[in-house]
């Protein structure tokens, strides 16, 4: 039985879950395959994604192919009580509530995981850690999985090469789809739509400090560039730092962009990016956001010890006052801003995202006898597939290769 907050919110999340229909053809298409097809019938999917309108259209898709589908969030601050009672409510058991404790949190995920799943979706890593832990029972009829994180990727990984992953898992975070789409223009969009809502403030002539440049770094390099802002991107690879500078950014350590940024948006996928030395020489009134998927890039904790006093000045914003008199103002505590602090990505970018997943999960079912417990590459085949929902749906055409240009492509020879 689903867990929510409120039953009666169902209408305003069931608004919110037919606009975003609207607006995600791909999977629409993928959706019309599976109602006809029902790959998954007599299979049981977890689902734990950000718990909001395009999250549930992903698992109302998967309903749709014959499954018995229990959906949670990865992030309680990023739950939409409505939505989750509207989905629930079309027929999907949700387990989610806005706010809640770490332990209520975790005590979500294990309720969605007590339905023994054959597949899960995973943000974050989550599902897993509990499947290889505290829920470990069970995983006894799992197939495999897809995650939809860097974060959860490089997890996984480690796990894979330590011997402890608990089933086969899809890095669909790596497909083309995901990170062109998703992870540039989808954070680089999302994120300053987050930040302007909540602070009300102009990006224009302001120094935004990036804390990273993977695929979500770029797109938030290039829309605050974009709108304005003199930006400067903090990195550890040498080659990304290259190609930020060949971008057009100023490169230089977080211990000195501290001094001069107005902005602060940690992208980086680790912890400490920004800590008590970056807080002692930041200007007054600077704005700190996370847009990784843990709340640990900046070190909100070591903040609120260091300051005298703190406030909500806004909602969503935490202001933190130093001995020195200076205010430096957190968003959504840390946690993923643009989810936290907004919708999220736009439905058009995460219909790319969740046609991947819905496919990828679909490949699983098909492969299951030939899996190893490892993770694998999403097929390009699936990429593809996707790429010509899209453009079709945006109404573009693009050229076809001959077999003579195929040949001239594979081979050895220049003739």
């Amino acid at each position: 039985m689903s867990i929510i907050k409120d039953a009666s919110l169902a209408p305003s999340g069931r608004k919110k879950i037919e606009w975003v229909r609207s607006f995600m053809p791909a999977l629409t298409e993928i959706e019309n395959k599976f109602e006809k097809e029902k790959p998954f019938k007599g299979l049981r999917i977890a689902v734990s994604v950000h718990l909001e309108a395009k999250t549930a259209n992903l698992g109302l898709v998967l309903a749709k192919g014959g499954a018995e589908v229990f959906l949670t969030g990865c992030n309680p601050l990023s739950t939409q009580d409505d939505v989750a009672a509207a989905v629930a409510e079309m027929g999907v058991e949700t387990f989610g509530i806005h706010g809640v404790s770490p332990k209520e949190y975790e005590d979500l995920l294990a309720a969605t995981l007590a339905c023994h799943p054959h597949l899960i979706v995973d943000d974050g890593g989550d599902l897993i850690n509990l499947l290889g832990d505290r829920c470990k029972e069970y995983g006894d009829v799992l197939i495999g999985g897809c995650e939809e994180t860097t974060t959860g990727i490089h997890r996984l990984k480690a796990r894979e090469r330590e011997g402890v992953l608990p089933c086969p898992m899809m890095a669909v975070n790596d497909a083309k789809a995901k990170h062109y789409y998703d992870n540039k223009y989808g954070t680089g969009q999302s994120v300053w739509t987050a930040i302007m809502d909540t602070t009300n403030l102009i990006v224009a002539g302001k120094t935004v400090v990036v804390a990273g440049y993977g695929w979500c770094g770029k797109g938030t390099a290039m829309r605050a560039k974009g709108m304005g802002a003199d930006v400067i991107v903090t990195e550890v690879d040498p080659f990304k730092a290259l190609d930020a500078t060949m971008d057009g950014f100023r490169i230089m350590p977080m211990d000195e962009a501290a001094k001069y940024g107005d902005i602060f948006v940690t992208v980086t996928g680790c912890k400490d990016v920004i800590t008590p030395k970056h807080f002692e020489v930041m200007k007054n009134n600077a704005v700190l956001c996370n847009a990784g998927h843990f709340d640990c890039e900046v070190d909100v904790a070591s903040l609120q010890k260091m300051a005298v006093k703190s406030e909500t000045r806004r909602n969503n914003i935490v202001g933190y006052e130093l001995p020195d008199g200076r205010t430096l103002n957190v968003l959504g505590d840390g946690r993923l801003v643009n989810l936290a602090c907004g919708m999220g990505h736009p439905a058009e970018i995460m219909d790319m995202s969740f046609a991947v997943q819905a496919l990828s999960l679909n490949w699983l079912v098909e492969h299951k006898a030939e899996l190893e417990t490892k993770v694998y590459k999403v097929p390009d085949s699936i990429d593809d597939e996707i790429g010509r929902y899209k453009l079709a749906a945006m109404g573009l055409k693009i050229d076809t290769l001959t077999p003579e240009q195929e040949a001239y492509l594979t081979g050895w020879s220049v003739d």
